[in-house]
């Protein structure tokens, strides 16, 4: 059988419309017969010659009928129910044809005949089209590989008919929550509660779920996929709802699920006051504008239709992609938003005066920062300089020139910092509550929060890489958590967090609850249907064998166990549920310069140990786990000069 679908697949388009074309004719002729036959019950009619004249006319004018009616413009393969009322009109048509040539004809045709042929065209032709696609789509003709939806909604039932008009997949199972579809047929399958999962798994030997609900939250996919991962299956999914309705997807789309959608949580609705009031209308800028959240921010910046945005990014490639991506928005919104492009550091206090002054800015949102925990730990002056006095001279030139609002983006790590990142964050801080107290037109304000799903410092994009290189996994410590939210949420609450603000705030985001990173890279390593094992490097123990192994490799320089938002314990709600402000530790202005003119020093005469006695006088609760310095060229200069003092006592000696 699957050779004869194969042949006919490969005939041309009007081969297999000549082929339809012979079988429909068989058929009407087989109605005919058919409607005389229960009428006459003998087929002596079939002697006689008016009787055929009339039916090769009727045959004839039926078939010229179908074409007009589109009957032959629809594949076989993938007609719907809709190709019945090509068939019921081309039938109820056919009737009047019979009928005035039995009359020409003068072929003594009962006058009930007519209708019954009708009826019988109708139910051949339509029934020999949808056993045809049901051959056509049969998962053994076409390779498709066995798959169970989870969905029996409105969005399983479009799903399942993408499937079967597709050649991926071969839905073979149905299954919902609600108990009240248990037992019932929804697109020809029958809806199984979820609890018999592993019974379909075995039975049709399906190795892929697809969630087909795309108002799911969350929490729901969490404790579904929880209940998959020992099934060992691929799980994917369809779109959100926000993205079909929106037009950026559509329900056949499917990917894998991922470990972001699983993390985080729910998005709250904004509040659409808050969004707008520092940016409708405005002129905005957005320093950073190429980073994970500088571009989120530019995305959803322009959605509140500025009157510009000017988009300020020391990378060449990143502010050329994400002003081709704003562009692009903006034309297909029919934004009129000036989009405008700036290249320039952070740390160039001339540039970045003459771009706010130039474009006349009155809202910034300052995310340009090195926040690379590690690298910036290797590299302590160029973070300091980026992070710190890339900060002051922002922050001054906003100031100066009178911008309104100024928000700085921070960090969970600038609590009680353990590394050098955090401690320029915390300055960075500490440099804007300066600013706040000083008399200015300007509203300074600042918004903390922790990791953000699929920036480029988060572990999710560095676990997946190295599952699909076959492992190891890293983990640094068995014990080691970490707060996520995904960037849009992220990027939308820093936008409302900033609005609210008088001078001098610090905003908490609410984070939701800390993820433990070995749960998360032992759930990912299942998501890709392996089994994981760990392999603690410490102490030389494993588990027991699997597909990946989790290496637990221990902490890296700067690394805390855990992170904290707070550094007080007095946060206090707002307006908004998820956004809380805390009453933070500040110096004055003239207090912070001194401190920071000495720094600056220390900075340019690459004198480390001046710069970390610096960090532990201003009130960071500095407190890194090692004395030792890890900067690479401190080191280096350090082995040089050990060396030299080596080579010097030597030819003393000698």
């Amino acid at each position: 059988m699957q050779s004869y679908i194969s042949y006919l697949s490969k005939l041309s388009r009007r081969a297999k419309v000549a082929l339809q074309l012979a079988l429909d004719a068989s058929l009407i002729v087989l109605s005919f017969i058919a409607a005389m036959l229960c009428r006459l019950e003998t087929l002596s009619f079939l002697a006689s010659p008016e009787v055929w004249g009339a039916l090769l006319v009727t045959v004839a004018i039926t078939l010229v009928a179908f074409r007009v009616f589109g009957l032959y413009r629809a594949l076989v393969r993938y007609v719907t129910g809709t190709i019945l009322i090509a068939i019921g009109k081309g039938a109820a048509f056919a009737a009047l044809p019979l009928y005035a040539s039995g009359i020409v004809f003068d072929a003594n045709l009962p006058r009930s005949v007519p209708v019954l042929f009708a009826v019988f065209v109708f139910l051949s032709v339509g029934g020999l089209r949808f056993v045809a696609r049901a051959f056509f789509r049969k998962p053994g003709h076409v390779n498709k590989r066995p798959v169970i939806v989870y969905g029996a909604g409105e969005a399983g039932l479009q799903l399942l008919k993408s499937l079967f008009h597709g050649r991926e997949y071969a839905p073979v199972g149905l299954v919902d929550d609600n108990p009240n579809l248990h037992g019932m047929a929804v697109g020809g399958l029958k809806v199984h509660a979820p609890s018999h999962i592993p019974q379909l798994v075995r039975k049709t030997g399906a190795r892929v779920i697809l969630l087909a609900i795309p108002s799911m939250n969350r929490q729901r996919r969490r404790e579904i996929v929880r209940d998959l991962e020992d099934l060992q299956l691929e799980i994917k999914t369809i779109p959100g709802m926000a993205d079909i309705i929106d037009g950026k997807a559509r329900i056949s789309e499917l990917r894998t699920v991922s470990a972001e959608d699983l993390l985080g949580r729910d998005p709250v609705a904004p509040d659409m006051d808050l969004l707008g009031k520092n940016i409708v209308g405005k002129v905005v800028m957005v320093s950073g504008a190429g980073g994970s959240i500088g571009s989120e921010l530019c995305r959803q910046i322009l959605t509140q239709k500025p009157a510009a945005l000017v988009i300020y990014e020391v990378s060449e490639f990143a502010l050329y992609t994400i002003e081709a991506e704003l562009s692009a928005i903006a034309a297909r919104l029919k934004n009129k938003t000036q989009i405008v492009p700036v290249l320039g550091s952070v740390q160039q206090p001339r540039r970045l005066e003459a771009a706010i002054r130039a474009f006349n800015v009155q809202s910034i949102y300052h995310a340009a920062a090195y926040k690379h925990v590690p690298l910036v730990e290797e590299n302590v002056v160029e973070g300091i300089r980026n992070n710190v006095f890339g900060t002051l001279a922002i922050a001054a030139a906003a100031r100066k020139v009178g911008v309104e609002s100024f928000i700085l983006i921070s960090t969970d790590k600038a609590v009680r910092p353990t590394n050098i990142m955090g401690a320029t964050k915390r300055i960075a801080e500490l440099i804007c509550q300066a600013h706040a107290k000083e008399t200015s037109s300007t509203v300074f304000s600042m918004v903390r929060f922790g990791n953000v799903l699929g920036s480029s410092g988060s572990v999710i994009p560095r676990f997946r890489a190295q599952i699909e290189a076959g492992g190891p996994v890293t983990v640094t410590h068995k014990d080691i958590t970490r707060f996520f939210m995904t960037i849009p949420e992220a990027a939308q609450l820093v936008i409302q967090a900033g609005a609210m603000g008088r001078g001098g705030d610090v905003f908490v985001l609410d984070m939701g609850e800390p993820v433990k990173i070995l749960d998360l890279a032992l759930g990912m390593v299942k998501l890709h249907g392996l089994t994981p094992y760990i392999v603690d490097a410490a102490d030389k123990t494993t588990t027991e064998q699997g597909d990946i192994p989790v290496c637990v490799t221990g902490l890296r320089k700067g690394e805390k166990l855990y992170e904290e938002l707070l550094i007080g314990n007095n946060p206090s709600p707002t307006q908004h549920p998820r956004i809380m402000t805390a009453s933070e530790v500040s110096l004055p202005m003239d207090d912070l310069m001194a401190v920071l003119d000495r720094l600056l020093v220390a900075c340019e005469t690459f004198d480390l140990p001046a710069i970390i006695a610096i960090l532990h006088e201003l009130p960071l609760e500095y407190a890194p786990s090692t004395d030792k310095i890890s900067d690479l060229l401190w080191g280096a200069e350090q082995v040089k000069s050990a060396s030299k003092d080596r080579a010097l006592e030597n030819a003393a000696e000698s």
